[in-house]
This record gives C-alpha cells, structure tokens and sequence, in this order.
C-alpha cells in the first residue's frame, strides 16, 4: 500500500539583498537545509523569486530534465512561470528564478549544495515521495 502521508515542506525567507535572498527550509517542522533564490523582482521569469504562497511540490526524475542529472523538485502550478525547481546551486548565478539549497549560508551563498540535495531528496523519498506540499513565507 502507498504511503500517502502529506509531506510539508516550509520555506522561511529571512536574509534579503539586491542580489538574493537566502532562507531556511524546514521538512514536517524539522529543519533541513538552507535556501538561496534570486531576489523579489515581482515574479519575472529567469530573474524573480516566486511569490509567498502555497504550492504543490513533485519528484521530477533526471530524465525529464535537459540539465539535472540527479533527482530533484518541480515546484508546481507557479502563476506566469514555469519549471521552478529545487537543484543544486551556490549562487544567484546558479538560478534563473528556482532554489537553490545548501547546508550553510552567508551573503548571496549557500554551501554544500550537493550534500543538502542528497539528503533533502533521501528524506522526501522515505517519506514516501508523494503529496508533497511547499508553503513560503517571509520572516
């Protein structure tokens, strides 16, 4: 039988500069990793954060991706955008409007992203890998 627990992601955005905002992401209240998007520049794709909101998350596997070889989120249902991932990255260089996680941050920078992918992605899967919902909020 499937595991159809709901999964809650939630993302708190507490750091913002002109060049991004970092924040911390936390799995059914536990937190798990830090954040990187690209600053508030009212949703513009390839250069905006998503608005705060509610959203629906999935597993999208390296073969539905031209570019991620690894397992990775799909943010879903975004108002005027599209494929708004989770996936590796350090830097706002790194995103053109997903997010970016790490497990440890400064200004515009998280760290070890692949280890935090890999963990994120280890939980999400023992967790069942389904029903996973994403609220983001600022602090």
């Amino acid at each position: 039988m499937k595991n159809k627990k709901k999964i809650n992601l939630l993302l708190v955005r507490d750091t913002f500069s002109e060049n991004s905002v970092i924040g911390e992401l936390f799995l059914d209240g536990e937190r798990m990793c830090d954040t990187l998007e690209n600053p508030w520049l009212d949703n513009q794709r390839n250069i905006s954060c998503i608005p705060e909101g509610k959203y629906k998350v999935r597993l999208r596997l390296p073969r539905e991706s031209a570019t991620r070889d690894y397992l990775h989120l799909l943010v879903e249902d975004v108002e005027n955008r599209s494929y708004i991932l989770f996936h590796r990255g350090n830097t706002a260089k790194d995103t053109r409007g997903c997010i970016l996680v790490g497990l440890g941050s400064q200004q515009d920078f998280v760290s070890n992203s692949v280890l935090a992918m890999d963990l994120l992605i280890k939980e999400i899967v023992n967790l069942g890998g389904e029903n996973i919902n994403l609220i983001i909020k600022n602090k």
